[in-house]
């Protein structure tokens, strides 16, 4: 089946948040993000996809107004390949998106996923299923649930909050202040004894501030399940430091885009996993190969995302699911949202996710939009 790419549209998808959120590099209060919309064609057949270029500056170089200009400027280069791209041929397309969005890895990665999206539709599978039609496909997951860095008092409120809806397992940005740090996960701790944690310090910590916090994590017997990005991007050698003496896995965020950058990683043993983002990597092709590398590696895998809606992070899930599940799910964004733009990809109950298995993303827009 050839695919022809009949149009690209986008408009920006800006939703608020609960609360700002907020981690060791920034802070947002709305969605910085761009919806996208690619109608597909084959043998007289048309079906519209949908995907999310999700910016999260300064984390990305990109932000909205970056990515309506990439993909307006990219649809001409679209246009001229689209006799080339077939779903069987996807290293045609994957050349076309890195031809068009050179540089630009959030914007590659609303309209690749868009594209998928549709030729999913197309092929009247779930998108997870067209991603590795012969894997074993896990499509329910258990996600943490982001606290962001605060005041003790608010951060504690919060976690009550999502500890009262059924969420037990607390993704807590760190990296500002480290003794602020530890304060807010003993008082966590102490408030809600059943939780586990997982901290994330957004490349905010020098080693040394690294060690000292899991040093107060082992004193105070705090059960973390992972350590995300303790260190600056570029420094392995710190990230190698950490992952030394942690007895908890150090997964790389900001350190891994590519994957040339897993194989620096893996060299300088600077981490346990990696976590897989569409957005940062360029879209679910890139997010794929990278995490099955990693997993041939046996590295330990976490499937996350910017600060998205429900769309990017369906988007992410089928990607988790296409990789037959991840260590560590961290799909709780569209959660921190007061309102949505759509319905459908998964079902929800507390923590606890499920693809629904429609054709392609299974997303759909609200009739009714946010305003």
């Amino acid at each position: 089946m050839r695919v022809r790419i009949e149009g690209i549209d986008r408009r920006p998808l800006l939703l608020p948040l609960r609360v700002p959120f907020v981690i060791a590099s920034g802070e947002v209060t709305t969605t910085r993000a761009v919806e996208i919309e690619a109608s597909v064609s084959s043998d007289g057949v048309t079906a519209l996809g949908l995907g999310e270029a999700a910016a999260l500056p300064p984390v990305t170089h990109e932000d909205v107004d970056d990515i309506v200009n990439r993909v307006d400027q990219a649809v001409r280069v679209l246009r001229a390949a689209e006799g080339d791209i077939a779903p069987e041929h996807a290293k045609t397309l994957i050349f076309a998106l890195d031809r068009a969005f050179e540089g630009a890895p959030v914007a590659r990665a609303g309209v690749e996923v868009a594209i998928l999206d549709g030729i999913a539709r197309l092929e009247k599978v779930p998108l997870y299923q067209w991603l590795r039609p012969s894997a074993t496909h896990q499509t329910s997951f258990l996600t943490d649930i982001t606290l962001s860095i605060g005041a003790i008092e608010p951060m504690l409120e919060e976690a009550r909050s999502w500890h009262g809806r059924g969420f037990r397992c607390f993704k807590v940005k760190v990296g500002r202040d480290v003794d602020h740090d530890m304060r807010a996960l003993e008082a966590i701790a102490k408030s809600l004894s059943d939780v586990t944690f997982r901290i994330d310090a957004n490349a905010g910590f020098c080693a040394h501030d690294a060690l000292t916090l899991l040093g107060a994590i082992e004193r105070l017997s705090l059960r973390v399940e992972c350590f995300e990005q303790p260190c600056a991007a570029s420094d392995l050698d710190a990230m190698a430091e950490v992952t030394r003496a942690s007895k908890v896995p150090v997964i790389a965020d900001e350190s891994i885009r590519t994957l040339r950058d897993l194989q620096a990683i893996i060299a300088a043993r600077a981490a346990h996993g990696v976590n897989l983002k569409l957005s940062k990597m360029g879209g679910a092709l890139h997010a794929l190969r990278i995490g099955v590398a990693a997993q041939t590696a046996g590295m330990r895998l976490m499937m996350g995302g910017m600060v998205e809606s429900r769309l990017g992070m369906t988007a992410a899930a089928h990607v988790a699911a296409a990789l037959g599940g991840v260590d560590f799910a961290d799909l709780d964004t569209a959660f921190l949202l007061t309102a949505e733009a759509h319905e459908g990809g998964y079902t929800s109950e507390g923590p606890h996710l499920t693809l629904t298995g429609a054709k392609g993303l299974g997303v759909r827009r609200l009739l009714r939009q946010p305003s």
